[in-house]
């Protein structure tokens, strides 16, 4: 802000930044069999020929999971870094207790 008003910019108030979204990226280290994934992992909609990820919504924390049979995560939706974490270590524990996750 400083900057800009030795720009001989005028600005009235300094800005407000509230986090509204983080978008995070994981990788699990293993595949996932998205099919199984899609019938056992409430919440979740698999469509292949449209999509080539499992979109998951979480309802606490609220949060969208984008799972890739890769592996890799894509986490949207969080708030905090602590929503993040929580909502990717109950869903790595969930595919592991359900048997999705295949390690190399």
């Amino acid at each position: 802000m400083d900057s800009l008003r030795r720009g001989k910019i005028k600005i009235k108030n300094d800005a407000i930044v509230t986090i509204q979204n983080i978008v995070s990226s994981v990788n699990l280290g293993g595949t996932i069999h998205l099919e199984k994934a899609a019938r056992m992992v409430p919440r979740s909609m698999y469509e292949p020929e449209q999509f080539p990820g499992l979109i998951h919504r979480m309802v606490d924390p609220k949060v969208v999971i984008l799972i890739f049979a890769s592996g890799k995560l894509v986490c949207t939706g969080g708030k905090t870094a602590e929503d993040v974490y929580c909502a990717v270590n109950s869903l790595h524990i969930l595919l592991e207790e359900k048997e999705l996750m295949i390690y190399d």
